[in-house]
């Protein structure tokens, strides 16, 4: 059963009518109902096309922030075979909000990095809703350290509202693991492919996300801080994060005009929740793309690649 959005009330009534006729003719199996549900399903299909169509920033943050929306955890299962997951920044503690290990993509030995907010009550809790915390970016490092010693491309997918903003966090150093993390990022000898694909919070995405490219799922947002973050500090009013949101420019076709990203992929129509599959073959694609564009790239190449991508951010606008 789908979560339904603010803006899909039409869409939840459709179904909701579908719902009810199904029911009936579980009841009683003399009633035909094919003609009428048909009709219906096609209704609610036009009106999602619709609606998605003109999504405003609001929305877009809403739908990169559906519970059902795939994780990180869900592309690691789909795309990368024999993973083998690693843990610990072998300095304090194993951060359970940022997935890590080595695997294949395709035929790829690759490492992957990822921030995972979890799918119910309990592994939300467990992964910190995604919000990594210092021992998560110096386990990133490590592993960053050990795919360049091996020579294995960096795939990491970012979904944070933040890094992570508690007492412990700030005492052990969270802007110094942050800013270590974007340095390595920057100074890797091997490739590195970022995909955004639910929020990519502030610093805490920035810090796995400095990549040779940067990919966005079509319905994701980019910031440097959350709507609501900015309405409260520009207007002393967090309920105005929906004009936050507009002016802010955090969605895909902005992003890639101002070239913060490299490229957006496509997402099923009503969103990556309501096609999972199609979502995630689809960045498995995109991804195969810019392994195989950076793959005979020298290290001195690719670390000027990237120096030359963030340069070039927000010129000839």
């Amino acid at each position: 059963m789908i979560s339904y959005l603010e803006f899909e009330d039409k869409v939840a009534s459709i179904d909701g009518k579908v719902a009810e006729l199904k029911a009936l003719a579980r009841e009683d199996d003399t009633i035909s109902i094919d003609d009428e549900v048909a009709q219906l399903e096609g209704k609610a299909a036009k009106a999602i096309k619709e609606i998605y169509a003109k999504l405003d920033p609001w929305q877009k943050t809403l739908v990169a922030r559906h519970p059902e929306r795939p994780h990180c955890k869900d592309y690691i299962e789909a795309l990368i075979s024999d993973y083998v997951a690693f843990a610990g920044d072998r300095k304090f503690a194993e951060d359970e909000a940022i997935m890590s290990g080595i695997g294949r993509f395709g035929d790829t030995e690759v490492m992957v990095i990822g921030q995972e907010k979890g799918h119910d009550t309990q592994s939300r809790l467990k992964r910190n809703f995604g919000m990594a915390r210092p021992e998560g970016y110096r386990k990133a490092v490590r592993l960053m350290d050990m795919a360049e010693k091996f020579s294995l491309p960096v795939i990491s997918f970012i979904d944070t509202p933040g890094a992570y903003p508690g007492i412990g966090a700030e005492e052990r150093g969270q802007a110094e693991a942050i800013a270590r993390s974007t340095d390595r990022c920057l100074s890797l000898g091997v490739p590195i492919i970022s995909v955004i694909i639910g929020e990519g919070g502030s610093g805490g995405a920035v810090a796995i996300a400095t990549a040779n490219k940067v990919l966005m799922l079509e319905h994701s947002i980019y910031s440097v801080i959350s709507p609501e973050g900015a309405a409260s500090i520009l207007w002393r009013d967090s309920s105005r994060a929906k004009d936050a949101a507009a002016a802010m420019k955090i969605t895909a076709p902005d992003l890639l005009q101002m070239k913060v990203i490299d490229g957006i992929i496509p997402e099923p129509t009503g969103g990556a929740h309501r096609g999972r599959d199609e979502a995630i073959r689809a960045t498995g694609e995109a991804i195969g793309e810019a392994i195989n564009s950076l793959k005979f790239l020298s290290a001195e190449e690719l670390r000027n690649h990237r120096c030359e991508k963030y340069l070039q951010i927000g010129r000839d606008l």
